[in-house]
């Protein structure tokens, strides 16, 4: 067991698939996955492992933001000797070009958060996703019709920004960063000190230039498709 895991050595597969919502964990499990067993509800952050096709899986919440995340990924990799995670979240796009429903695939991740300042002692460090993971992600997606981007996103630390700052996003926008969201940096960096494979994929919520956003009902409909290419893409 680890601190946040109550999960026993053995108990959590090789491939484990990361949604923030833990609800959302209990959802994949119950619907796509057989044999399931519950291995974690310490801090209502739900855990499961089945099957999906014969192959074992582990769906495990992470929370919000790049603390929680860093908590979940760092004890799966060093405890539970985890060798690949897929992030599975909600993201709002920055670029007039992406709409509500498409699907983004990380294939990096810039952040404003200080965390790989500190861990690299002020130096910067460019969060990566694994390309094997991407390409079959990427491949899936093109050939189940799926409106998919690849790029840059933002991993941020702020859900809500001052107003008095303007918009926080414009420069990241200028410079082609796809999306907001708040996880996958630090997946990405402790998956490269590691030596693991990581990717995010990201379902679009929210469209910020055009303000327009997913009703609680389309997300949870909407996000099957990620759920579908996350899954295919773990086997």
């Amino acid at each position: 067991m680890s601190i946040h895991n109550s999960a026993n050595k053995g108990d959590i597969a090789q491939t484990v698939l990361l949604p923030g919502d833990p609800i959302r964990a209990k959802f994949i499990a119950e619907n796509f996955l057989t044999d399931v067993i519950c291995y974690n509800q310490v801090r209502g952050m739900y855990g499961f492992t089945g099957l999906y096709k014969g192959q074992r899986l582990s769906i495990q919440g992470t929370g919000m933001g790049m603390p929680s995340m860093s908590i979940y990924a760092h004890e799966l990799f060093e405890e539970y000797d985890v060798q690949r995670m897929i992030r599975i979240g909600s993201c709002g796009t920055i670029q007039e070009h992406v709409n509500t429903r498409d699907v983004i695939l990380a294939m990096s991740a810039s952040t404003d958060s200080q965390m790989n300042k500190i861990r690299f002692d002020g130096m910067d460090f460019a969060p990566t996703a694994d390309f094997a993971l991407l390409k079959t992600a990427y491949d899936h997606a093109i050939s189940s019709g799926v409106k998919v981007h690849v790029g840059n996103v933002l991993t941020s630390d702020f859900f809500y920004n001052d107003e008095h700052l303007g918009n926080p996003f414009d420069v990241w926008k200028s410079y082609g960063v796809l999306a907001v969201e708040m996880e996958t940096a630090a997946l990405y960096s402790l998956a490269a000190k590691f030596g693991r494979q990581a990717l995010a994929i990201l379902t679009v919520s929210d469209q910020i230039l055009r303000g327009e956003a997913l009703s609680p009902d389309e997300r949870q409909n909407n996000f099957l498709e990620m759920m579908e290419i996350a899954l295919n893409t773990a086997l």
